[in-house]
């Protein structure tokens, strides 16, 4: 991949909906945890009723390193809605041993670990990444909780958002994976690094879940 400066760290703040009724707030933060390492999380709390649904915070976190512009997952946590904690995903890719080794949902987790392989968090920065450094990624191999899996990313069309950061193009990428009813696209800024301004999920054609940036801001270095 062309070189290209390290990623920027960024706050971004999204107002959550769910079946399109506001349901809560979610946050994207990318910190430098060390020289060359990076953290990039995702934090979604519900408000009011929805607590009912979503009683806990949704955190997925992904700790990474670069290689040849590339992004290295090494660590990957994820905890959900269950109470009795049913659901965490904690995951270590170890190239040493080349091996992805860890828990996911109470299962023993260990798997080879492929090459360009990346995790549900990282696999964002890959994208902006690749298309920085104007690439047009088609696929990415992706750790979901116990296995790799292919999914194919498709360029669908450019559009103008209206946003509290003003109006900004962004180009619609849609993620898939053969055999799923769930699609999700994002809306990503290039002014912003591809930064994701709005994103949704789908079933079976209908949204359930979707987010909008409410704000950004950059720390200071």
């Amino acid at each position: 991949m062309p070189p290209q400066p390290p990623p920027v760290p960024f706050v971004a703040t999204y107002q959550v909906a769910w079946h399109g009724i506001t349901a809560g707030a979610s946050t994207l933060t990318l910190v430098v945890q060390a020289p060359g390492t990076f953290t990039y999380s995702s934090n979604i709390k519900a408000h009011g009723l929805f607590r009912l649904v979503f009683p806990d915070a949704l955190i997925q976190s992904s700790t990474f390193t670069l290689a040849d512009g590339h992004v290295v997952p090494v660590h990957y946590q994820e905890s959900g809605l269950a109470r009795d904690h049913s659901d965490v995903v904690d995951l270590a890719f170890d190239r040493g041993t080349g091996r992805v080794h860890g828990t996911a949902e109470t299962h023993a987790v260990d798997q080879p670990l492929d090459g360009g392989v990346q995790d549900p968090m990282s696999v964002q920065i890959e994208l902006m990444r690749q298309l920085q450094a104007g690439l047009a990624p088609t696929q990415f191999k992706l750790f979901d909780k116990n296995e790799a899996k292919e999914y194919f990313y498709t360029r669908e069309r450019t559009e103008v958002l209206n946003t509290p950061l003003g109006p900004l193009d962004t180009v619609v990428y849609r993620s898939d994976r053969p055999g799923s009813d769930r699609v999700t696209r994002l809306w990503l800024a290039p002014k912003l690094n591809y930064m994701p301004l709005q994103a949704n999920r789908s079933r079976d054609g209908s949204v359930d879940l979707s987010m909008r940036i409410t704000g950004v801001t950059y720390p200071p270095p």
